[in-house]
C-alpha cells in the first residue's frame, strides 16, 4: 500500500515528510460517486440512482491481515455539547436578547451573553445571531477597560447597516422561543432503520417480507443496543408506539455519548401475511434519513444496491456483512449524491475484528450521516423556510409590546447601571426572574430529553490525536516566534535573544544568539542545513542565513553567544526593509522564498541543487559558516499594495508555473512568479479585514489553497496555468465554513484544520469544515507549526487541552451565576506573582501519521515518503464499552422534581434512608440552607 518512490537522498527525517505532507488531503477517501442501476431477476432495470458509494478499497475482495489496522479519526462532527451555545451557555444564566431588522427587512434576533468558558477563568462575550439562512455563532474576547457595543458585535457578524436598529427584550418567555429556534437545528436524538436481507434477495418487498432474523443478525442488534419493551417506555421512542403495541412489542435501544439511539428493526415490527409490501414496516423504515442493511451471504453472493429500495427519504444506507469464519463485519456505505461528505473515512479493507470498535465506528458514522443530510439543498430549504416563519412570527409578536424608546444603545457591559436605589432593585428582581424562567426551561428540556448534553458516556476511551504533551513546563520570556529542531525547539524572545529548549526538564535553554538580534520570523530547515531568519524592523529589518551545522558546533563547542555583529555575514543585502517573507512547503527539491519589501516583492532562490548542498554538509571542510553566496536574487515584482499574508504555491510542473498568493486591501491575489502577473482569487466582502493566513494545499496532486480571514475559511482550488492566464474560476470543489473564533494562526493536519485564537484551539475537518473539539487553553499563542506544533499558554497542563471531548455536561457546561450577579471572574495570579509561560507539544505524527494509511499523491514526483514516526502516545488500555441504558426516564424526573421543589423553596418529608440527606440539610442553620439552595439552583448541578 506504500508507494515505491526512489529517493534524492538518503537523510531525510520522517518529522520533514510528515511537514510536507501533512498540506495534502484527499476527499476521495470518502468515496466516489456512481450511478446504480437495479435489476429484477429477469434483467429488467428497476430503478437507478447516483450515490456515492464508500467502500474503502477498490477490490471489495481485496486480502486483508486482521489485527493489523488501528484508527484514531473516529469523531462526532458538530456535536451538540459544542454547538448547541444557546441551550449551554445562555438558557438559566443573566444575558441579553435584542430584535432587529436588517438592510434587506428580514428580522433577526440577537443573543448576547459574557460567560466563562469551561471554568478556566477565560471570560469572553459569546453570541449568536438568529436569521432565516440559519444561525451565526461567534466568540469575542473580554476586556475588563473595554466596553462592547452591540453594534460592534453585529459589525464582527458583518451586518453594519439596519432598517430598524437593534432593541432589548426585556421579557423573559423570549428564551422558550429562542430555545425552539435552535432546536431547529435537528434533533439531538436519532431514529434508524435496520433491514434485513437474505442471501440472494434483490427487491424491497422480499426484504420487508422476511418474518424473522437469523443468529448473525441477532448477533449484530446485540452489538448495537439494548432490547427493550415498547409498552410503557419513557425514554425517546423515535415514532414507536409505547401504549399499544402496535409497532410491535421490542425494539433495540441505546445511548451514544449523550444521545438516544431508537432502531427499526424490520424483523420486530408488525408482519401482515396478507400485505406482501409490508406497508407498517415501510412506514417507518421508508422515512428513516439513514438505515442498516445487514445481508447474509459472503462476498461472492449479489450485492445490495440503494436502488433496490423504493425510498424517496432514505438518503444513507449502511451495508452491514458478517463473516462467520473470521468473526468480523465488513462494513459499505452509500450516500445519496447530494449529501456533504462525512466522516469517519472506511479503512482499507473496511473490515472490523474488533465488534466493539465495529459498534463505535458503526455509530459515529450513522449520527455523522444523517447531520450531513439535513445540509442537502431539500432538507435546508425546508429548515430555512422554517426559521424564516418562526423568526417572522416571533418579530410580529413581539413589536406591540416593543416601547418604543427602548433602542439600546448602551453597551453590552452596561447590565447594572448606576441608577437610584428603587430602580436598581426593580432592575435585579427582573433578572432574578430572567434566570428563574431559563433554569425552569433548561431542567423541562432535560426531563423531555431533549437536552444536548451527555447523561452517560459510552465508547472507547483513548487519547485523542491533538492532546498536547507538556514540553516546558515554565519559560520565563514572551516569545515571538519559533520553529522546531529535531526533537528540540528554538524560539525567539522579545527580550533574551534566541534560546534553544530541549525536551527534557532538566536540561537548561542554550542562548544561541543574545538580545541584539531581534528576530521575528524564522524557518528551520534539517534537510537544508538551514536556517531562515527575519531580524529587526523597520528600514533595518533583514533576512538571515545560517548554516544549523555551524549553530550546533557553537553550541556544542560552548563558544561565545552570537550576537548581531557576528551575523553580519549571514546578511542578505538585498531584503532591507523586508516586513514579511515566506517560503514553499516542498522545499526538499528546490527552496524558494519571496520576500515582501513594503509593495515589493523579491524572489530568491538557493544556487546549489540538494545533493551539492548535502554533499558540502558532510564535508564541512572547505565551506564557509555562512551560506549567503549559496543564494541568487531571481527578479523583483510590483505590487499595488504591501502584503498582509503570503502562500507559495508550487506548480504541477515545477517550470514556471509557481505562484505566489497574497493578501492586502480586501483580496487575495495570485501572482505568476515568472511574469509577476496578478489575478484577482478572492474579494472579501467585509468592510473590516483581519488577514489570518494563506496555507497551500495539495488535493491529490492539484494545487488548492485555504485563504482565512476574519473567521471566515475559504478553500480555492487554483488550476495550472493555461498560456498566460491561471484557470481562476468557481470550481464544484471550492467550500467555506466560519470558525467560533477569529483565529490567530492556522494549522492544517490533514484530516484535520486547528484554528489558534486567544484562548481556544478550535479543531474541525479539512474536507467539510465540520467541528470536532474545542479545547480551552487561555491565554494561547502559537509557537511552531511547520513539523510539530508547539504553542504557549498560561494555563498548567492539567487543564490546558487535555479534557477528553467525551467529558459529561457537568464538565463542559460554564457554571450558571447564582441568583441574577453577573459571574466574577478572579486573576490566575496572585498579587505580585510573575506570569510564567507554559510550552506544549502535539505532535504531528498523531494529527497526519495516523489517521489515513493510505499514500497521498505528492505535486512532486521525485519526493521522499518514510514510514511516519511511530506515535508518541503510547498505547492505552483499551475498555470496552457497555450498551448499558442511561438513567431511566422515571429516574430523571424523580431528580428534577427534588430539584425544582429546592429551586422554588419547597420542602418534603424523608422517604427513605435515601433521603438521609435532605434531613441534615433541614437541621442547617438558616444561612447555610440558603447558601445550599443558591448552589442547588445552578442548573449544571441538575444535568450532572
Amino acid at each position: 500500500r506504500h508507494r515505491n518512490y526512489t529517493p534524492l537522498v538518503p537523510l531525510r527525517s520522517a518529522s520533514e515528510d510528515l511537514g510536507c505532507r501533512r498540506g495534502e488531503f484527499s476527499r476521495k477517501h470518502y468515496g466516489s460517486v456512481e450511478l446504480l442501476i437495479s435489476s429484477d431477476a429477469d434483467g429488467a432495470i428497476q430503478r437507478a440512482g447516483r450515490f456515492r458509494v464508500e467502500n474503502g478499497s477498490i477490490d471489495e475482495a481485496s486480502d486483508y491481515t486482521p489485527g493489523t489496522w488501528r484508527r484514531t479519526d473516529v469523531h462526532l462532527e458538530n456535536p451538540e455539547y459544542h454547538t448547541r451555545w444557546y441551550f449551554k451557555y445562555f438558557l438559566g444564566k443573566v444575558h441579553q436578547n435584542y430584535v432587529g431588522m436588517d438592510a434587506e427587512k428580514n428580522p433577526f434576533f440577537l443573543s448576547v451573553v459574557l460567560s466563562d468558558q469551561n471554568n478556566q477563568r477565560v471570560p469572553q462575550y459569546r453570541a449568536i445571531l438568529w436569521r432565516k439562512t440559519g444561525t451565526l455563532k461567534i466568540s469575542l474576547p473580554y476586556s475588563p477597560t473595554k466596553t462592547l457595543s452591540v453594534k460592534s458585535i453585529l459589525s464582527a457578524m458583518n451586518v453594519d447597516r439596519f432598517e430598524k436598529g437593534p432593541r432589548e427584550i426585556l421579557n423573559p418567555e423570549i428564551q422558550k422561543d429562542l430555545l425552539v429556534l435552535e432546536e431547529q437545528e435537528g434533533s439531538v436524538n436519532f431514529k434508524f432503520g435496520v433491514l434485513y436481507a437474505k442471501d440472494g434477495q434483490l427487491t424491497d418487498d422480499e426484504m420487508f417480507s422476511n418474518e424473522s432474523g437469523s443468529e448473525n443478525l441477532d448477533k449484530f442488534l446485540n452489538l448495537l443496543g439494548d432490547t427493550i419493551c415498547l409498552q410503557g417506555w419513557a425514554g425517546y421512542r423515535g415514532g414507536l408506539d409505547t401504549k399499544n403495541d402496535t409497532t410491535g412489542i421490542n425494539s433495540i435501544y441505546t445511548v451514544y455519548q449523550g444521545h438516544e439511539l431508537m432502531f427499526h428493526v424490520s424483523t420486530m415490527l408488525p408482519y401482515s401475511k396478507e400485505n406482501k409490501q409490508q406497508v407498517e414496516r415501510k412506514r417507518h423504515i421508508g422515512n428513516d434519513i439513514v438505515t442498516i442493511v445487514f445481508q447474509e451471504g459472503d462476498d461472492t453472493s449479489p450485492s445490495f444496491k440503494p436502488s433496490m429500495i423504493r425510498s424517496h427519504f432514505t438518503h444513507i444506507f449502511a451495508l452491514v456483512r458478517y463473516n462467520s469464519q473470521n468473526d468480523s463485519y465488513r462494513l459499505k456505505i452509500f450516500s445519496e449524491e447530494s449529501v456533504p461528505l462525512f466522516g469517519p473515512p472506511l479503512p482499507s479493507p473496511p473490515v472490523f475484528t474488533d465488534h466493539q470498535e465495529f459498534r463505535d465506528f458503526l455509530l459515529v458514522k450513522l449520527i455523522n450521516g444523517e447531520k450531513a443530510t439535513l445540509e442537502t439543498p431539500t432538507f435546508a430549504q425546508k429548515r430555512q423556510r422554517t426559521l424564516d416563519m418562526l423568526i417572522r412570527s416571533l418579530n410580529q409578536d413581539l413589536m406591540p409590546d416593543m416601547p418604543k424608546n427602548m433602542l439600546n444603545r448602551r453597551s453590552f457591559s452596561d447590565v447594572l447601571p448606576e441608577s437610584p436605589k428603587s430602580a436598581r432593585k426593580k432592575e435585579e428582581a427582573r433578572q432574578a426572574e430572567f434566570v428563574r424562567v431559563g433554569q425552569a426551561l433548561k431542567l423541562k428540556t432535560i426531563v423531555r430529553g431533549d437536552a444536548p448534553t451527555s447523561l452517560v458516556t459510552t465508547g472507547l476511551c483513548r487519547k485523542e490525536p491533538w492532546e498536547s504533551q507538556s514540553f516546558c513546563s515554565s519559560f520565563p520570556y514572551d516569545i515571538v516566534c519559533g520553529d522546531s529542531w529535531g526533537q528540540s525547539l528554538l524560539v525567539a524572545t522579545d527580550s533574551a535573544g534566541v534560546m534553544l529548549l530541549e525536551d527534557s526538564p532538566t536540561l537548561p535553554p542554550v542562548q544561541v544568539f543574545d538580545k541584539t538580534l531581534t528576530v521575528k520570523q524564522m524557518h528551520l530547515l534539517e534537510p537544508q542545513d538551514l536556517l531562515i531568519a527575519r531580524a529587526d524592523k523597520g528600514k533595518d529589518a533583514r533576512l538571515y542565513v545560517y548554516r544549523l551545522s555551524t549553530l550546533k558546533r557553537g553550541i556544542e563547542e560552548r563558544q561565545l553567544v552570537r550576537t548581531k555583529y557576528d551575523s553580519r555575514e549571514n546578511k542578505l543585502e538585498k531584503t532591507k526593509g523586508c516586513h514579511l517573507y515566506s517560503i514553499n512547503t516542498h522545499h526538499g527539491v528546490e527552496l524558494r522564498i519571496v520576500a515582501a519589501i513594503r509593495n515589493k516583492l523579491l524572489l530568491i532562490t538557493r544556487k546549489q541543487s540538494r545533493l551539492d548542498c548535502l554533499s558540502s554538509i558532510a564535508t564541512v571542510t572547505g565551506t564557509t559558516d555562512s551560506p549567503v553566496e549559496e543564494f541568487q536574487y531571481i527578479r523583483e515584482i510590483c505590487l499595488c499594495d504591501s502584503p498582509v499574508v503570503m502562500a507559495l504555491v508550487d506548480g504541477p510542473t515545477g517550470e514556471n508555473d509557481h505562484m505566489i498568493c497574497v493578501a492586502y486591501r480586501h483580496q487575495f491575489d495570485l501572482i505568476n512568479e515568472s511574469t509577476g502577473d496578478a489575478y484577482r482569487l478572492h474579494h472579501v466582502d467585509s468592510n473590516r479585514v483581519n488577514f489570518v493566513s494563506a496555507i497551500d494545499v495539495y488535493e491529490d496532486g492539484e494545487a488548492g489553497l485555504l485563504l482565512c480571514y476574519n473567521n471566515i475559511c475559504v478553500y480555492k482550488k487554483v488550476c495550472p496555468f493555461n498560456g498566460a492566464t491561471p484557470m481562476i474560476q468557481p470550481n464544484t470543489s471550492d467550500f467555506h465554513f466560519s470558525w467560533n473564533q477569529m483565529p490567530n494562526a492556522i494549522v492544517c493536519a490533514f484530516p484535520y484544520i486547528l484554528a489558534f485564537t486567544t484562548d481556544s484551539i478550535e479543531i474541525r475537518l479539512v474536507v467539510n469544515g465540520n467541528l470536532v473539539y474545542t479545547a480551552v487553553v487561555p491565554e494561547l499563542q502559537l509557537t511552531a507549526s511547520r513539523s510539530d506544533i508547539y504553542f504557549i499558554s498560561s494555563a498548567p497542563i492539567n487543564s490546558a487541552s487535555n479534557c477528553s471531548s467525551r467529558d459529561t455536561s457537568s464538565q463542559s457546561s460554564p457554571q450558571t451565576p447564582t441568583g441574577y450577579e453577573m459571574p466574577v471572574f478572579p486573576s490566575p495570579l496572585g498579587d505580585g506573582e510573575a506570569p510564567s509561560k507554559h510550552i506544549y507539544k502535539i505532535p504531528l505524527s498523531n494529527l497526519v501519521g495516523r489517521s489515513i494509511e493510505r499514500p497521498l499523491k505528492s505535486p512532486l514526483v521525485n519526493k521522499v515518503l518514510t514510514a511516519p514516526a511511530p506515535s508518541v502516545i503510547g498505547p492505552t488500555p483499551m475498555i470496552a464499552s457497555t450498551t448499558s441504558l442511561s438513567l431511566s426516564r422515571m429516574e430523571i424526573k424523580e431528580i428534577a422534581s427534588r430539584t425544582r421543589k429546592e429551586l422554588l423553596g419547597l420542602t418534603e418529608e424523608p422517604s427513605s434512608k435515601a433521603d438521609g440527606n435532605s434531613v441534615k440539610q433541614r437541621r442547617m442553620s438558616k444561612k447555610t440552607k440558603e447558601e445550599e439552595q443558591r448552589r442547588t439552583a445552578e442548573i449544571s448541578t441538575t444535568e450532572q
